[in-house]
């Protein structure tokens, strides 16, 4: 049985992190996560100075081809070593990740749904939104944390490409999910999939 893809978007700050980690807390080895945001360019050819520059919220900046080899591979029971993004480099870095086929596999990253291609492939598609305020809060609060950033730094790349990419790239595929959720915490939600991951690897379980 091919393995039960989820794809999981929404906006920056909006809470899709929050809600894939409930999941996979909740499953465990059963459930691998693959995240979009793993997959964004190298720029191996740029200075630090220029990659900085870069709008990383325009669909062009992620190597989601890559992406959906990988998935492929994964569906077909083969494991991949997925690429690892070193956010504080801007930069993909030369290490990678061994990454397991399992019976559900969660697709996470605010352009999940932006790829036609990609959206074929999944069998649930989940939009998670917020209010800005309160994402544009959130995300500084982990670029700050999380990826070594000042707040000038994340302020100008929110308003220069963050706050125009979602209107223009994410929010519109909110209309292409088949679930659209208020928060990564909405437990009625997290229960509604749950026992749809539960149905899946009853499914998967051998015959005795």
């Amino acid at each position: 049985m091919k393995p039960y893809l989820i794809g999981i978007a929404g906006g920056t700050g909006s809470g899709k992190s929050t809600f894939t980690n409930r999941l996979k807390a909740e499953f465990s080895d059963s459930v691998t996560v693959v995240y979009h945001d793993n997959y964004y360019r190298a720029q191996d050819d740029k200075t630090l100075e220029e990659r900085k520059l870069v709008n990383y919220d325009h669909p062009d900046a992620l190597e989601t081809d890559m992406l959906l080899r990988h998935l492929r591979l994964l569906r077909e029971g083969r494991p991949v070593n997925c690429p690892v993004y070193d956010f504080t480099q801007h930069n993909r870095s030369k290490e990678t990740i061994l990454v397991q086929p399992s019976p559900v596999i969660i697709i996470e990253g605010i352009l999940v749904l932006s790829s036609l291609e990609l959206r074929n492939m999944l069998d649930i598609k989940i939009y998670v939104e917020a209010d800005a305020d309160e994402r544009i809060l959130r995300r500084v609060s982990r670029d700050i944390k999380e990826r070594g950033r000042d707040l000038d730094n994340i302020v100008e790349q929110y308003l220069s490409s963050v706050k125009p990419m979602h209107y223009a790239y994410v929010e519109p595929t909110k209309s292409k999910a088949d679930i659209v959720i208020n928060s990564g915490r909405n437990d009625v939600a997290f229960e509604v999939i749950s026992n749809q991951i539960r149905t899946i690897l009853e499914a998967n379980k051998p015959c005795a």
